[in-house]
């Protein structure tokens, strides 16, 4: 039925559009009304114009099938920190309301050019680099958080708004909304998609990710993006007789009862599909990374939030101001210890994981916590924003809430497309058996 077309994941749309079986209008006219029907209860976009929704799509039906791109008519919620030509982007500050550079950034370039329908921008928390949340909901509790700084992101994607978003990550804010609203979250490798033409917090930590309900679909945006392996991944990936390992790493106190018994059961699933699953740690000497990473944190966000400060400095977070204001407490010293610190332990890190098809680790402390004016702890995934790694947020699970809880499958740094292909097949065990299941 036309009404049910919001549910198509972005592969089916394209095989529908291409077969000539749906309109790219017939598409965004139900996830219009998808939107209407639970803007109420969820609140994921920050602009969103229907009209202008429907004119891209009337333009994307008149181009000829032989001139289609590859995403044609795939609709996509992006960030609110990420520029957009024919949108405003607010960045969730009162510093820049009804900001509209005439610009795509880099993404959006790419994005348009495949024949994506960019169906509008989705909230963030201010600059993508605050604690604290937004106005948007978890679509499957409306008293628990999406997540951030991506929530908007995360959650249209949850709650059938959209099938793919765009968000950014610096600590965990690509792999806890995706958690958090069980879908599918991918965090490439550090540079591998472009951030020019998007709001910076730590130059060398930002990193550009996506959300789907399939891995599919973030292979699909991963083609998109030129996103490739030196040795292409095996078309043919089978968890039986595969090599895997779970590490807890050194924030596992920090852990809650969900994501401690998601791993355990991930671990026995996937014994129980033929794989040897063995448990490995970090040397000692990399205990210390998530202190390195709050440094180099702190360090980038008093060059990011300076012009902010300079010119609107009563109109951004205390905590912005604070980057700046703060400097003198992190010396120049300790900043290039920590670059360099993290910087000896990524090879390190990638041998480590090298040896494995992947390795299991938690995404999160444990499923979204109560209220929507935090957006949850990033612990357990600012360890490989600063390793570079890429990242996918397997779902499945659920914590003692029925809440939503993904695993992280983890890779060595420009192994993303072996990682997505891995997490296909884990995923469809995760998903399968791991006792979670959208009631939406």
């Amino acid at each position: 039925m036309t009404s049910e077309l919001y549910r198509l994941s972005a592969t089916e749309v394209l095989q529908k559009t291409t077969a000539g079986e749906i309109s790219v209008q017939d598409y965004a006219a139900s996830l219009l009304q998808r939107i209407k029907a639970r803007d109420e209860a969820v609140e994921a976009w920050a602009y969103l114009d229907s009209a202008y929704v429907m004119e891209q799509a009337k333009a994307l039906d008149a181009i000829p099938a032989s001139e289609r791109g590859p995403l044609h008519g795939v609709a996509i919620g992006v960030k609110d920190v990420i520029l957009t030509k024919d949108m405003p982007t607010q960045f969730n500050s009162p510093v820049y309301t009804n900001n509209a550079p005439k610009i795509d950034a880099g993404s959006i370039m790419i994005l348009r050019k495949n024949g994506a329908l960019i169906l509008g921008k989705t909230t963030t928390t201010e600059f993508a680099a605050t604690t604290v949340g937004s106005k948007t909901k978890n679509p499957h509790d409306p008293g628990r958080t999406p997540g951030g700084s991506s929530s908007g992101s995360g959650a249209a994607v949850g709650d059938f708004q959209a099938p793919i978003g765009l968000g950014t990550q610096t600590g965990g804010s690509v792999i806890r909304p995706g958690s958090y609203n069980g879908i599918y979250a991918f965090k490439p490798t550090w540079n591998a998609v472009t951030r020019e033409g998007q709001k910076i917090y730590a130059l060398i930590l930002d990193t550009l990710g996506f959300y789907a309900r399939s891995v599919k679909d973030l292979e699909l945006i991963a083609d998109s993006f030129a996103i490739f392996d030196d040795v292409p991944a095996p078309a043919d990936f089978n968890v039986k007789g595969a090599k895997f390992a779970f590490l807890k790493t050194m924030v596992w106190p920090s852990v809650g009862p969900g994501t401690s018994a998601a791993l355990g059961k991930a671990v026995t699933l996937l014994r129980a599909h033929g794989a040897e699953v063995e448990e490995i740690s970090f040397p000692e000497h990399l205990n210390d990374l998530p202190a390195w990473h709050a440094t180099v944190l702190a360090a980038e966000g008093r060059v990011a939030f300076l012009p902010e400060y300079t010119t609107a400095k009563t109109q951004i977070s205390p905590q912005l101001v604070g980057h700046v204001e703060n400097s003198d407490k992190i010396t120049r010293k300790a900043q290039l210890e920590a670059f360099d610190k993290i910087s000896a332990a990524r090879p390190i890190v990638d041998e480590l994981l090298g040896k494995y098809a992947a390795v299991l680790t938690p995404s999160v402390p444990d499923e979204a916590p109560l209220g929507i004016q935090s957006t949850g702890s990033a612990a357990f995934c600012l360890i490989w924003t600063a390793l570079h790694t890429p990242v996918v947020n397997v779902p499945g699970f659920q914590g003692e809430n029925s809440m939503p809880v993904g695993i992280s499958l983890v890779a060595p740094r420009y192994h993303d497309r072996h990682l997505l292909s891995v997490s296909q097949k884990v995923g469809e065990i995760f998903e399968a058996e791991g006792g979670w299941r959208r009631s939406n």
